[in-house]
């Protein structure tokens, strides 16, 4: 189900800015990416417009699934201050993103492997320091994330809940938006607030939708038919509606187990939201604005900063 909008060609754009990317093997790749390549890795960034949506328990039960589809996935946790997937999974990672920003590790060091061998690259929790991070610390993403290009075949990208300059920059620079919304007419209306944000400043026309907490598939429709509605009014853009995953007491066990519901309880009605929301990710078509590999989508993050 589509809301269907006009989008501009940014290909040039996207040339460009690729040839501007330090001389690597990868950089020349993501060169070449200006058209939908299946074979590069996919970035794709999971938003909502508050919290408490359950939008980390999505990334770690997608990517769980996506594993179980063969694919070698990688979580980055975006929320720079008050991160929490590795609680979410009973992880006790040593180092975090932090160490990395402040040059005491690097990248390789950091990663600790989840379920089904998904691996994640947690943030520190309590740390004001990279809540807002800038040019050098960017800059420090590219050369540490370019070394993992080539590892993975999907990068889930967490953002924190709202609409900071860190949500904004790290949603922007994915080739793939999806949001995260829940029948409160709150989680709606903050939804739409961040949608609007990314289309105006940051000329986003592409998005899709998945429906959390859902009383069933009718109430996510007509959660998806709210939000397309006013959206198709107010703004040119594109709306997906991707799926819904059900309320099911499972996750709520799962949570306080530290466990993702996923791999705790495989067979429960969520896992199997989950899976397939999995397999509608990997048997769709990317968006035809492909932006490039993990490299390419951290230049497009201080080009977002350039333009001020």
């Amino acid at each position: 189900m589509t809301l269907l909008a006009g989008s501009a060609d940014q290909a040039e754009t996207l040339r460009k800015m690729a040839r501007d990317v330090k001389k690597t093997p990868q950089t020349a790749v993501a060169g070449k990416n200006s058209q939908v390549n299946d074979n590069g890795i996919r970035v794709i960034s999971i938003t909502s417009g508050k919290g408490g949506v359950g939008k980390s328990n999505v990334v770690s039960n997608l990517a769980i699934m996506l594993a179980n589809l063969g694919k070698r996935v990688l979580v980055i946790d975006a929320d720079l201050g008050l991160g929490n997937m590795d609680v979410l999974l009973g992880l006790s990672p040593q180092f975090n993103l932090n160490h990395v920003l402040n040059g005491e590790k690097n990248i390789a060091e950091i990663l600790i492997e989840g379920p089904k061998g998904i691996k994640i690259i947690p943030a520190g929790s309590g740390i004001q320091e990279f809540t807002s991070l800038g040019q050098h610390e960017k800059m420090k993403l590219i050369e540490e994330m370019d070394a993992l290009d080539d590892q993975f075949d999907v990068l889930l990208v967490d953002t924190e809940a709202g609409i900071s300059e860190n949500v904004t920059y790290f949603t922007a620079a994915a080739q793939e938006i999806i949001v995260v919304v829940t029948p409160e007419p709150t989680s709606i209306t903050d939804v739409y607030a961040l949608i609007k944000l990314m289309s105006t400043r940051y000329s986003e026309r592409y998005f899709r939708v998945l429906v959390n907490m859902a009383k069933d598939s009718e109430d996510a429709l007509e959660v998806f038919r709210k939000l397309a509605n006013v959206a198709g009014r107010f703004l040119d853009i594109s709306l997906d509606y991707l799926g819904c995953v059900v309320k099911d007491e499972k996750i709520v066990e799962a949570v306080k187990r530290q466990r993702a519901v996923s791999d705790l309880f495989p067979d429960s009605e969520a896992a199997t939201c989950f899976m397939t929301l999995a397999k509608r990710i990997t048997e769709s078509r990317r968006q035809p604005k492909l932006k490039g590999n993990i490299q390419f989508f951290f230049q497009r993050i201080l080009e977002y900063e350039k333009r001020g």
